[in-house]
């Protein structure tokens, strides 16, 4: 029984770690949209590239990772994804219009879930988005 409660305290801690991991990548690109201030600026910047580079791994993690994820890994990686799909589209979009970026709604990162917690609701702060925006930006991978 020692061993068990051991276990589950290890794959509880690897949970946290992963579901931290996937914030620090989606407040990544986040910043990178210009939906988080740069802490050094204190200004919203909007690198595409980079932006996409974060959500590009992990869409990657998320492939590698299917079917062997708990309920609450899978929620906030999704919901993360999903995010930073609208609002990758959106900025993209204004870019392209010559528009500036969207300023900042929120100057609070995205507080990671307390131990032990299942809400899955922790996605990073991404600012509302038009209706038109709700495109999804996909990927393929070659499967």
């Amino acid at each position: 029984m020692a061993g068990e409660a051991q276990t589950s305290t290890q794959s509880g801690e690897i949970s946290q770690r992963f579901i931290e991991f996937v914030m620090m990548h989606a407040q990544n690109a986040a910043l990178f949209l210009g939906q988080i201030p740069n802490p050094k600026t204190g200004q919203g910047e909007v690198n595409l590239e980079l932006a996409k580079m974060f959500i590009d791994h992990l869409e990657m993690i998320q492939e590698k990772t299917r079917d062997n994820l708990s309920n609450e890994e899978s929620t906030v990686l999704r919901n993360a994804l999903s995010n930073l799909h609208m609002a990758y589209v959106e900025v993209a979009q204004n870019a392209s219009k010559g528009a500036a970026p969207p300023a900042p709604e929120t100057t609070e990162e995205p507080q990671r879930p307390p131990e032990g917690s299942t809400s899955p609701e922790q996605t990073p702060p991404i600012s509302s988005t038009e209706s038109e925006s709700k495109k999804k930006f996909t990927k393929s991978y070659g499967s």
